[in-house]
C-alpha cells in the first residue's frame, strides 16, 4: 500500500506528566511504540497508570493491559491518585491473542502492557518471559498498534545486573527506550531516553516518589541539597543533563584504615575517583594510598561526568587534610593526569545555576568560554594543587 507522505498527519499527544513529556519532546506519538523499564520497586506501573490517568481525564479513551495484577489491585492504586476517571479501561491477561484483540477494538489513544515479560502465545512452546515469546508478544503488539493509531508503553523488567530483560533485539522493534531508575529505597526517581526515533535523548526527567505516587519536583537542585553542615569532604558542582543543571552535593571521608585500603564509591565513577586519588598523590602531595577513602553524593543522583572531577578531588583533600570548604563555593572541571584542570560544556550555564542556589565563589579550569555572572567571584585555576590552595583560603 503507498502512502502519500506529504498528507501524512503525526499526532503527539501529551502524557500529563509533565517530566515524562519532557524526556518524549512533547508526547507520545500516534501508532508508536515506547519500552518503559527499570528495576522492580522503582515506579514503572505507577508512572504508566500516572499517564493513563491524566489522558483519560482529558476525555481521551485509554486501555491498561494488566498482566501482572488484578482489576481490583489497579484500582487500589489508582485512586492513591485521587479520582479514577471512567475512560480508564482494565483488561486483565496474559494472552497475546486477547491483548491483540482489545487494541484493535478499543483503538485507544494510549495502551499499556504491564508487563511484556507476562505475556505469552500458547502456539509456542517456550515459557512466559522467554526471548522468543518477548520478542513474539512485543512484534504482534507494535503491528497493532501501528494499524490503530494507538500509543502503545510496554513496561519491561531489568536483570539482577541491570539491563533489560529479555533480548537485546526488542529495543529495535520499538520506537523509543525510557528508563526509569532510582535507589528503591530512596525517593527521587530519573527518567531518561535512551532511545527516541521521534527527537533527542538528552533530556533527563525528576520525580520524587511519596504515599500519593509519583510527583513533579518544582526544583530539583533545591531538593538534592542535604543539611548545611561546615564539616572537612563536602563540595558542590553543577552538572549539565540535557537542558537541566542540576546542584549536585560531593560528600568524601578519609579514615584511617585497619587492614587493605577500600576505596568506595557510591553514584561517583570508581574509575574517576581512582585516577584523582593518583593525581592527589602525585602532584598535590595528597597521600591517601594507607587510608579508606569514600565518595558518594548526596541526594541519590549520579554524578559521573568529568565536570564533577574538581568537587571531587577537593573534597578527598578536604577530607584527607581536614579543612572544611565554605558552602558559598562551587567547583567545576576536569582533571588530567598531570594535575591540570581542563574546561567543560556549558560552563556558563553551571555557574549560573550555582548562584541560584546561593554560591558566591566558583573554582573552575583556567580555559573555556565564561560569561560574567553578577555576585560571583570566579577563580580560574591552571591546576589541581592551585583549586586546593583556593578552597583553604580563610577569606573565601
Amino acid at each position: 500500500m503507498l502512502h502519500d507522505l506529504g498528507e501524512h498527519d503525526e499526532h503527539v499527544t501529551s502524557t500529563g506528566v509533565g517530566e515524562l513529556d519532557r524526556v518524549l519532546g512533547g508526547g507520545l506519538v500516534a501508532g508508536s511504540t515506547t519500552l518503559l523499564f527499570g528495576e522492580p520497586g522503582v515506579g514503572k506501573s505507577t508512572l504508566a497508570l500516572m499517564a493513563l490517568r491524566q489522558l483519560a481525564l482529558s476525555g481521551a479513551s485509554v486501555l491498561l493491559i494488566a498482566a501482572e495484577e488484578s482489576a481490583s489491585q489497579v484500582a487500589q492504586r489508582a485512586r492513591r491518585f485521587g479520582e479514577v476517571p471512567e475512560g480508564l479501561e482494565v483488561g486483565v491477561t496474559t494472552s497475546v491473542d486477547a491483548a491483540e484483540d482489545l487494541i484493535r477494538a478499543r483503538r485507544a489513544a494510549l495502551c499499556v502492557v504491564d508487563s511484556i515479560s507476562a505475556m505469552s502465545d500458547d502456539s509456542l512452546s517456550s515459557v512466559a518471559g522467554s526471548v522468543p515469546q518477548v520478542r513474539h508478544a512485543a512484534g504482534r503488539l507494535c503491528a497493532a498498534a501501528k494499524a490503530t493509531g494507538t500509543s502503545l508503553v510496554l513496561v519491561g523488567h531489568v536483570t539482577k545486573d541491570g539491563e533489560l530483560a529479555g533480548p537485546r533485539t526488542l529495543e529495535h522493534l520499538v520506537d523509543t527506550v525510557i528508563r526509569i531508575e532510582g535507589d528503591r529505597y530512596g525517593t527521587l526517581r530519573f527518567i531518561r531516553a535512551l532511545k527516541h526515533r521521534f527527537g533527542p535523548t538528552g533530556e533527563v526527567g525528576l520525580l520524587e516518589m511519596v504515599n500519593e505516587g509519583l510527583r513533579e519536583l518544582p526544583d530539583a537542585s533545591f531538593a538534592l541539597r542535604g543539611p548545611q553542615l561546615d564539616v572537612p569532604g563536602v563540595v558542590f558542582a553543577v552538572t549539565n543533563d540535557g537542558s537541566r543543571s542540576l546542584l549536585v552535593e560531593i560528600q568524601a571521608l578519609v579514615a584511617s584504615s585497619s587492614g587493605a585500603p577500600r576505596r568506595v564509591a557510591h553514584q561517583v565513577s570508581s574509575q574517576r575517583l581512582a585516577l584523582l586519588l593518583a593525581v592527589l598523590e602525585a602532584r598535590c602531595d595528597v597521600v591517601t594510598s594507607s587510608a579508606d577513602v569514600f565518595a558518594a553524593t548526596a541526594g541519590g543522583l549520579a554524578a559521573n561526568e568529568p565536570g564533577v572531577d574538581v568537587a571531587l578531588a577537593l573534597a578527598v583533600a578536604s577530607a584527607a587534610l581536614n579543612f572544611a570548604v565554605p558552602r558559598c563555593v562551587a567547583a567545576m572541571g576536569e582533571v588530567g593526569l598531570a594535575g591540570e584542570l581542563r574546561g567543560v560544556s556549558g560552563l556558563t550555564r553551571r555557574v549560573r545555576e550555582a548562584h541560584r542556589l546561593g554560591a558566591s565563589v566558583v573554582i573552575v579550569p583556567s580555559e573555556g568560554e565564561l560569561d560574567e555572572v553578577p555576585g560571583v567571584a570566579v577563580f580560574r585555576c591552571r591546576s589541581l594543587a592551585e583549586a586546593i590552595e583556593v578552597a583553604r583560603r580563610d577569606t573565601l
